[in-house]
């Protein structure tokens, strides 16, 4: 397919020499291109169509990179990689060593800030702006939010601050109605609600002009009015939140109007201090799919772009589902299960749970932090709470965990998807801290299941825990091997599934079917091999771990986590205090960021996948016996 205006866009700002017509075609050639490429690699695409306009509109009106613009949560930033001249990288999109799907400044220098969770781009931005005052610059800088992560707690501190702001500061509000599920709560209300605050503008304007002519009183007069907040503002423009708040507001306006915004961001220019220009986009924009089902098209596989169903069919089930399956079950069972989300009902599996039990079912909008101390208000109050969250959302509410949750002891449910590596969305979304961050806090139990069965379990059995739990488990098909031991659930207690000696693999979850591979590898060159699957990574098996110190020559712990504070380091630090004899190595993720890529690819590069693992026992084994 050929795209004769996107071939004219080599560098920043070249943009800038087309001509309105040419404009409305290189709007269509950015979808047509999007669609064709995200169909072959997968990404976000429901986002990035809803977009285009709004993009262009920036980069037409700022000068890049001089300019600072920052993407909330930056999924939504494919529009202005193509704008930076970046398009042959979306041939590799989210592949190993290919572009990112996010903002990195070490991509581009027009990619202002890092950027993967949401509600940060306002605070980043402010801090360019004051940045820009103390060092005497020139520059406009731009933090594009969605309507979705301003449901977050942090957008609305650093709104709170950037209101004090002397000096520009536009912050644009890309408003679809849509975070990744459905937006909920008292803001998508008051958004839903807002009109064109064109009447109050101009009456202010006219009525402080008048004032302020008034000799010695007149200044005086604007003053009060301003400290007391008019009632004619209150009534032109119901629930004013932004103005009240001291930032300008301008909006609503069409999103999808490019001379029209281009206008408004120059009118935003010209504001002494902070401004929010509201703008109105439709998520999926020009693709039907995506139109009608934005959700699936968030973050999605390979498609078929005539239907927009899957290039390639799931067969088995995956994690989610299993915990879908589960948490259905248990809604029925029992009238004091309640579930709780962050805008993620789709993601984490509770969307039947939702169906089936709505008044029992929370979506509290992007405020993980919120969620975590909801739930904890919950369990006080009787009620056996399931908090789902992804394992990288999770760090938000790390603070909520210790203070509000472990150290009253309360019984919250921590259903902690995406553990582990996750694959194209890179550094910020890998949740490979998660073993390391929760294991620091006292009366936290973690669990981690080896396959679908022992998920349902683990489920089954963290609800009728009367303490904080967490339960870990990652993306993708449910492992359905192992069928055969399926031990009941004790406290504390590891399961061994092969006793032979020699060497002992002590695996935790996802961890289990690669250790299961090591195993069969390991017995092919003729060693002995134990294999204990951990279960819970604490509290530890302290007994087990002891016993198998003092039959074997070499343990090695296996997890898919950080090895700074995980579970192998824990283990490492029990036998050191107990002199236990026998070797213990701990394989996992080095003290890294991992970018994106496919998992697999990830697996060999951190060195967890079977090969390199069986490569590196081998080699300690030989050492021992040396």
């Amino acid at each position: 397919m050929t795209f004769m205006m996107l071939e004219r866009i080599n560098q920043p700002n070249d943009i800038k020499t087309l001509s309105p017509a040419e404009l409305e075609l290189l709007a269509g050639e950015i979808r047509e291109f999007l669609i064709e490429k995200i169909s072959k690699t997968g990404g976000h695409l429901a986002s990035n169509l809803g977009v285009v306009e709004l993009t262009m509109a920036l980069h037409l009106t700022f000068d890049l990179p001089k300019d600072k613009l920052v993407w909330d949560v930056g999924h939504q930033s494919y529009t202005h990689k193509l704008l930076t001249g970046r398009r042959a990288g979306f041939e590799e999109l989210r592949k190993y060593g290919g572009m990112s799907g996010f903002p990195k400044r070490k991509e581009s220098s027009c990619d202002s800030f890092d950027t993967g969770h949401s509600s940060t781009s306002i605070s980043a931005a402010l801090g360019y702006a004051q940045a820009r005052e103390i060092l005497d610059g020139d520059d406009f800088v731009i933090a594009v939010i969605g309507d979705g992560a301003l449901t977050g707690g942090m957008a609305f501190e650093a709104l709170n601050n950037a209101s004090r702001l002397e000096s520009n500061l536009i912050i644009v509000l890309n408003d679809n109605n849509m975070s990744i599920s459905e937006n909920v709560g008292g803001l998508s209300r008051h958004l839903g609600n807002l009109r064109t605050a064109d009447a109050y503008r101009d009456l202010k304007t006219g009525v402080t002009n008048s004032l302020n002519r008034i000799p010695r009183y007149g200044e005086r007069m604007v003053e009060r009015i301003r400290r007391t907040k008019s009632g004619i503002k209150q009534l032109l423009i119901p629930g004013m939140l932004f103005e009240n708040m001291g930032i300008t507001y301008l909006g609503p306006i069409d999103g999808h109007d490019i001379d029209g915004m281009v206008r408004t961001f120059r009118e935003a220019s010209r504001v002494d201090g902070a401004v929010l220009v509201h703008v109105l986009t439709q998520k999926g924009r020009g693709y039907p799919p995506a139109e009608r089902h934005p959700s699936r098209f968030h973050g999605t596989d390979a498609f078929e772009i005539e239907t927009g169903l899957p290039s390639k069919k799931r067969v088995k089930a995956n994690y989610t589902d299993v915990f879908s399956t589960v948490m259905r079950k248990l809604g029925d069972r029992d009238e004091k299960v309640v579930a709780i989300t962050a805008a993620m009902a789709d993601g984490t599996g509770l969307k039947r749970f939702r169906n089936m039990f709505p008044q029992r079912f929370f979506d509290v909008g992007i405020a993980e932090g919120h969620a975590v101390t909801f739930a904890a208000g919950l369990a006080a109050a009787g009620l056996k709470p399931v908090c789902a969250v992804y394992s990288s959302f999770l760090q938000r509410a790390y603070d909520q965990i210790l203070h509000d949750v472990c150290i009253q002891d309360l019984p919250v449910v921590f259903a902690i998807d995406r553990a582990g590596l996750v694959g194209s969305d890179g550094e910020t979304h890998q949740g490979i801290f998660d073993l390391s961050y929760l294991s620091s806090i006292p009366n936290l139990c973690i669990m981690a299941p080896k396959n679908k069965w022992e998920l349902s379990d683990m489920i089954k059995y963290a609800v009728d825990f009367a303490h904080p739990i967490a339960v870990r488990y990652p993306r993708g098909e449910a492992y359905d091997g192992l069928k055969e031991f399926r031990a009941p659930i004790v406290y504390g207690k590891s399961e061994v599934l092969y006793e032979e000696s020699e060497i002992a693999l002590i695996a935790v979850g996802s961890m289990v079917k690669t250790a299961v591979a090591v195993r069969q590898y390991l017995k092919e060159a003729g060693y002995q091999c134990t294999l204990v699957n951990a279960r819970f990574v604490k509290p530890l098996d302290e007994e087990l771990l002891l016993s198998l110190a003092g039959e074997h020559r070499l343990l090695a712990t296996l997890e898919e986590n950080v090895s700074n504070g995980g579970f192998g380091e824990r283990v490492i630090h029990l036998l050191s205090q107990c002199s236990a004899s026998a070797r213990v190595i701990s394989i996992a993720i080095a003290d890294e960021y991992v970018e994106h890529g496919n998992v697999d690819i990830l697996r060999k590069e951190t060195g967890i996948d079977a090969e390199s693992i069986v490569k590196r026992l081998v080699a300690e084994y030989i050492g021992l016996k040396e």
